[in-house]
């Protein structure tokens, strides 16, 4: 078992134990964007006492070593881990956004007289879904089939043939760049929605958004750990040493 650490990142923590995302997630610490605060930054930005988290994350890890373990993506293969987030994360992304966009206008419609917060979500998540989609788009055509030919250039021993983009360092900044921007438009649905609690007024189509945009906002705080946290970091690493 790793040595839980103030100093350590919450990103180093979440990438080292899947367990400790379910712990941030509960306290609202951002582990994927803001995964370059140590711990103890974090939970003084939060108002929680570190040594109470500390205890937590390691209840967390010994819990984990008694069941089946989960995929330990620091050590897969790059491969691998691409696959992974293509076939989770991106198609729920995909799903989800085609799903809570038609759903948003008919909760509007009905409510947004009475509740004037939905126009201004609305936009928010507009602007989030246009921005993911190219996003995930650039990825898969881009960045994703240059990291699989590295790897295996890198695993064949040869030499690794030059990106258009220069450095990888260079798309992987735009990419982290992006997943911030989303980060906040995240913060500012959940701020708008005091935390997706449904009114008293709210039907089920109502209560069906709020779930599916908290629903959303979870999937993507694993999905940018994924990327900020292990793949991108990988990466450059790989890139750097050959």
């Amino acid at each position: 078992m790793s040595t839980i650490t103030k100093a350590k990142t919450v990103g180093e923590l979440a990438a080292e134990n899947p367990a400790a995302t379910r712990i941030f997630e509960d306290l609202g610490i951002d582990y994927c964007c803001g995964g370059a605060l140590t711990l103890e930054d974090a939970c003084r930005a939060h108002g929680v006492a570190v040594e109470r988290v500390r205890e937590s994350l390691a209840r967390a890890a010994e819990a984990r070593q008694n069941v089946a373990p989960d995929r330990q993506w620091s050590s897969a293969a790059l491969a691998d881990l691409i696959a992974h987030i293509q076939d989770t994360h991106h198609q729920y992304t995909r799903g989800a956004l085609e799903r809570l966009e038609p759903l948003f206008e008919k909760v509007c419609a009905v409510h947004g007289a009475r509740h004037a917060e939905l126009a201004g979500m609305q936009e928010i998540f507009a602007g989030l879904a246009q921005e993911l989609s190219m996003h995930l788009m650039k990825e898969e055509r881009v960045l994703f089939p240059y990291i699989v030919r590295m790897e295996e250039a890198v695993l064949e021993k040869s030499a690794i043939l030059p990106a258009p983009f220069g450095p990888v360092e260079n798309p992987v900044a735009m990419m982290v760049h992006e997943h911030d921007d989303a980060g906040q438009a995240l913060r500012a649905l959940r701020a708008e929605s005091n935390d997706y609690t449904a009114p008293a007024d709210a039907c089920t189509s109502f209560r069906a958004l709020y779930q599916g945009l908290a629903e959303l906002e979870a999937d993507l705080h694993q999905h940018i750990h994924l990327e900020n946290n292990i793949l991108f970091p990988r990466t450059i690493e790989m890139e750097r040493a050959h």
